[in-house]
């Protein structure tokens, strides 16, 4: 088995059935152990990948142990757990570029909040996945598929470092539209072309070094300059 069957790759075949439709909203997943064993993992590796999968908004892990599909855009567990109601503009990115041009906007705000105060309350702990993912992100530098894993999961722990649940739920409930509305654009033009690929590595890695210096303001400059130039390249396609 790869490094990449970890929790996160528990947790991203687990999403793709989701999003192509072969488990739908109500659906229940199997048990921890029957999970465990297709694997071959530890129940606890197991856990995570599912707290991850809440984290994104995609399941709702009940008392005892089950867990079901939530909705296929991960918008509705995310924003009851901060106790808002779903803006019906975020679940029909479908109406047009406007919509997505003002989710971009509110993602942007949000994730320089996110940067600024992981800067402040990061741990080592924190720094140390931080540090880790960097590593997976520059060799995969070039794949599509291992890129877009990577920095997803580069912004989930700057999230989840800021201590704020409610900040965390937002985040997965934006993002995680947003990334289903663009993932085929983004894919070929910032996963797929190194050059592309390796100028985020080097935003990304920006942004972790403000975040390791403790520099609020200089991480959230450096995540606003990353975000605005993902955004250019997006809205060519738009």
């Amino acid at each position: 088995m790869t490094k990449r069957n970890h929790y996160e790759e528990i947790a991203l075949q687990i999403r793709r059935q989701i999003e192509d439709g072969r488990l739908q909203p109500g659906d229940k997943l199997p048990s921890t152990r029957e999970i465990s064993e297709q694997f071959g993992v530890g129940r606890s590796t197991t856990r995570e990948a599912l707290s991850a999968l809440k984290a994104m908004g995609l399941i709702d892990i009940r008392q005892g142990g089950g867990c079901r599909v939530i909705s296929a855009l991960p918008a509705d567990q995310a924003q009851r757990s901060a106790g808002a109601a779903v803006p019906p503009e975020l679940l029909s990115l479908r109406d047009g570029r406007k919509t997505l041009l003002e989710l971009l906007e509110v993602r942007q705000t949000l994730e320089v909040s996110i940067a600024s105060i992981a800067a402040s309350k990061r741990t080592p702990g924190d720094l140390a996945a931080l540090r880790s993912l960097q590593l997976e992100m520059e060799r995969a530098i070039g794949d599509d598929m291992e890129g877009e894993r990577t920095d997803l999961q580069f912004h989930l722990l700057l999230a989840k470092a800021t201590r704020n649940d409610i900040m965390i739920s937002l985040f997965a409930s934006i993002t995680g539209q947003m990334e289903r509305a663009i993932r085929d654009i983004r894919r070929v033009e910032l996963y797929a072309n190194r050059s592309v690929a390796r100028r985020l590595f080097e935003e990304h890695s920006a942004i972790l070094d403000a975040v390791a210096e403790q520099e609020p303001l200089a991480a959230s400059l450096r995540m606003n300059e990353h975000l605005a130039h993902v955004e250019r390249m997006l809205l060519r396609h738009l």
